[in-house]
């Protein structure tokens, strides 16, 4: 029998716990990323290896995360949820410790695989704790912490490693962790699911740790290897495909598979996983690429172009709990669809940007984003999960996080390469036009001479300001691609049976 759901304090405690985990968890994949130079300085690597403790916990949170169905169902999701916090803050210890490259590289292995399970069973916990009318107060704690926690990433990675010491951005996990911890064990220890042994599918975990493995570590180090001219990038490309068809193959025909894909014949978690993956992937590139241009490009520092990010939080912070609240006597696929127009109108804002932009310019369509963020995975999960039995909700989930997760995976290369090789076009495009009857160039050229550079000197400068154009341009090109992607992701949405409000009620009335 399912746990009846907690009121009054102890609701918003058990709340309070299960959102701390949950972004401490999402913190992590985004912390480390303006602090690679230090890491990396302070442990003697180049900052080209500083990157693997990035990539080293991004594939085994990847691998990871569609076991959390399996797993709950051999060891219980309380009991998971406690074992998998526990280590994610050793693991974080442990991290912070490391005085060697390939001691971080193996705690952080550790820390994502342990990452992986969270983030799913922190949603089932989270809907197992309120009534069925107030499932969708469960889902807005949830999407709060899931959006916002990566945009407050490199803004507190940065100020913590320019004031402290790069390992601080792994030891702040530990008492938040502790904190969590102590408190989901006293709230949640009698809310265990019922345990069920079921074999262990090895061939599909096998395979899995395969496919997943060799295709995100494409696609983390595809550009810097040049893509398929590398003989390392092509075996992993024929190794993840060939690996995923096995997979495939296997988990459709095995009696206890490892990922149940069998989920994907339920049309609505079907399409409201493919929108949520893809519309996550697009806004995922965007708070990578607008950081990165404005520190390479537009003279900002790491703290800087973080803040410029932050502001995401104010009106999510602010409509998430509305929406929550009042979100279930309105079509989800309305809701789901206002969150993809904004979030269009926001990368078609961008899009119009140029070399010059103030910051007032570059902060309003973060804010406005943020009323995107409020309505966004509230009723996409509401969409992707309607239909299911309880028993499919734990294996919905994991597998609903690991393609969002992984599709922010391939957003994070996918706008890095494009971004790069669109700047080339147009870089090539602009020294075109660069000729000396060209009054413009032949002006600068005047000007800068004037000023007592030598020759070198100054085409060496008109070169530097062709890249900062180049790269806007591409940056440009960018956001209003990703405009048309969200736009056109809506009539996707409209597919999926409508989740009446008795339908998310059902599915949080399974925990």
């Amino acid at each position: 029998m399912a746990p009846q759901p907690l009121e009054g304090g102890t609701r918003v405690l058990a709340s309070l716990a299960v959102a701390l985990a949950t972004f401490m968890n999402v913190l992590d994949t985004s912390i480390a990323n303006v602090s690679i130079p230090a890491i990396a300085g302070d442990l003697g690597v180049s900052p080209n290896q500083g990157t693997w403790t990035i990539t080293s916990f991004a594939v085994a949170n990847a691998i990871s995360v569609p076991l959390t169905g399996w797993l709950t169902q051999r060891y219980g999701q309380v009991r998971l949820f406690l074992a998998t916090t526990a280590l994610f803050v050793i693991a974080s210890l442990l991290c912070g410790l490391a005085v060697s490259m390939p001691m971080l590289v193996f705690f952080r292995v550790v820390q994502g695989a342990v990452a992986g399970p969270m983030i799913p069973l922190s949603q089932t916990l989270l809907l197992s704790t309120y009534p069925r009318e107030k499932a969708g107060m469960a889902l807005a704690m949830f999407s709060l912490t899931i959006l916002v926690a990566p945009v407050v990433g490199p803004v507190l990675g940065g100020w913590i490693t320019d004031n402290f010491s790069w390992p601080w951005i792994f030891f702040i996990n530990v008492p938040v962790g502790v904190v969590s911890l102590a408190m989901t064990w006293m709230l949640y220890r009698d809310r265990e699911t019922p345990r069920v042994r079921t074999p262990i599918d090895t061939a599909g975990l096998v395979l899995l740790v395969v496919w997943v493995g060799a295709l995100q570590l494409m696609l983390d180090k595809g550009k810097d290897l040049d893509w398929f001219e590398s003989p390392e990038i092509a075996a992993l490309a024929i190794a993840a495909a060939l690996a995923f068809c096995l997979f495939l193959a296997w988990e459709l025909t095995e009696a206890h598979p490892v990922v149940d894909l069998s989920l994907f014949r339920n049309r609505n978690f079907s399409t409201g996983t493919l929108a949520i993956s893809l519309a996550y992937a697009a806004y995922f590139g965007s708070i990578v690429l607008l950081p990165l241009w404005l520190q390479q490009y537009m003279g900002y520092t790491a703290t800087d172009a973080g803040l410029v990010l932050a502001p995401v939080g104010v009106l999510a912070i602010i409509l998430t709990p509305i929406v929550g609240r009042f979100g279930s006597r309105i079509d989800t696929r309305l809701l789901a669809t206002t969150s993809l127009v904004i979030f269009a109108i926001v990368a078609w804002m961008r899009s119009g940007f140029n070399a010059e932009v103030d910051l007032w310019t570059l902060v309003w369509p973060t804010v406005l984003q943020g009323a995107a963020v409020s309505c966004f995975f509230i009723p996409l999960i509401a969409l992707s999960l309607a239909g299911l039995r309880h028993d499919q909700i734990a294996a919905a989930s994991g597998l609903n996080n690991f393609l969002r997760i992984t599709a922010g995976g391939f957003a994070t290369s996918i706008a890095t390469t494009l971004w790069e090789s669109r700047a080339a076009l147009h870089h090539a495009r602009i020294v075109e036009r660069l000729t000396p009857y060209d009054p413009a160039a032949s002006a600068t050229l005047q000007f800068l001479g004037a000023l007592g550079m030598t020759p070198e000197q100054q085409y060496a400068f008109l070169n530097q300001m062709v890249n900062r154009q180049a790269f806007t341009l591409s940056a440009l090109d960018l956001f209003y691609g990703s405009a048309l992607l969200l736009v056109a992701l809506i009539p996707l949405l409209w597919i999926a049976r409508p989740a009446h409000r008795d339908t998310g009620e059902d599915v949080a009335s399974a925990h």
